[in-house]
């Protein structure tokens, strides 16, 4: 079984296509993985391989094609038309009709109803397990930063921090930052009285991978809500999860999705989530791509 991933280059867009190709890859180990960065696609070649019945480059014939990012939709679907074997899997809700593909796998925040070509998923895909290596008494808080629905604010992060080191004076705390959070927060953090207890690793100084080990080894992950990816990743790794609320600029379905998660009665700006049953998603959906497949 062959995978090609036709890339836009993104990390969060890689993310999903990685964690769904590594979900099918334990279900069927006689797989393979193949990157494709737009770049190397032109449509001139494309289009010349609606002829050829082939496109240079890519190496083997395709049994699935992923697309993730809506600059990718077109390309996938044309490599559909060149290989038609291959099933065509847009991992977001396509900007060309879902008809054009044989799956789109949607996050239920997109208002898409489930069908024979929609898989409806609770969050992004992405590429965590739980691998079950937690350690009692080790909390990571993620912090995000302003966005097109949220905005920051300095004071409501920082008592959500005080409160998180108030409440568990035994826990090794460990806080990381974004790319979007203000450049002067740590500076000013950095002057409370509880920074003490913080162990502080900003983004620009952790190598890639690391906030994905760090949620293998919390017990416990805060993340402000405007991080709605880290949320679900935080919850598919298996923590515990408390969302620390930032203002908001407008209400849409991303923070309408927040509101709608369960959370267990709370005050102030920390909530905990409350999860019925383990989140896999990425194993889940694996499960039905293949079963649709003859492999």
């Amino acid at each position: 079984m062959h995978i090609v991933y036709v890339s836009d280059a993104k990390a969060g867009h890689r993310s999903q296509a990685l964690g769904l190709y590594q979900a099918m890859h334990k279900q069927n180990p006689n797989s393979s993985f193949e990157e494709i960065r737009l770049e190397s696609l032109p449509l001139i070649t494309v289009l010349k391989g609606l002829f050829t019945h082939h496109v240079d480059g890519i190496t083997q014939q395709p049994d699935f094609i992923f697309g993730v990012g809506s600059h990718t939709h077109f390309r996938v679907w044309l490599l559909g038309k060149i290989y038609p074997q291959a099933k065509t899997v847009i991992l977001m809700k396509p900007n060309l009709p879902i008809h054009c593909f044989d799956y789109a796998i949607i996050p239920e925040h997109d208002g898409v109803t489930a069908s024979d070509r929609v898989i409806v998923t609770q969050g992004a895909l992405n590429p965590i397990e739980n691998e079950h290596r937690h350690q009692a008494n080790r909390i990571l808080i993620a912090l995000g930063g302003s966005s097109k629905r949220h905005q920051w604010n300095e004071n409501k992060v920082l008592t959500a921090i005080e409160q998180i080191v108030q409440q568990n004076p035994h826990c090794q705390m460990i806080l990381t930052t974004s790319r979007r959070t203000p450049e002067h927060f740590l500076d000013h953090l950095k002057k409370q009285d509880y920074a003490s207890q913080l162990e502080v690793f900003p983004v620009e100084h952790t190598p890639q991978g690391w906030i994905f080990e760090q949620m293998q080894l919390a017990e416990t992950v805060y993340v402000t809500e405007d991080s709605v990816s880290m949320i679900f990743e935080a919850l598919t790794a298996g923590c515990h999860v408390g969302v620390i609320a930032i203002d908001r600029v407008k209400s849409d379905r991303i923070t309408q999705l927040i509101d709608q998660l369960s959370f267990a009665p709370s005050a102030g700006t920390i909530r905990l989530l409350q999860l019925v049953a383990p989140l896999d998603e990425a194993k889940r959906v694996a499960s039905q791509l293949l079963d649709s497949s003859s492999f």
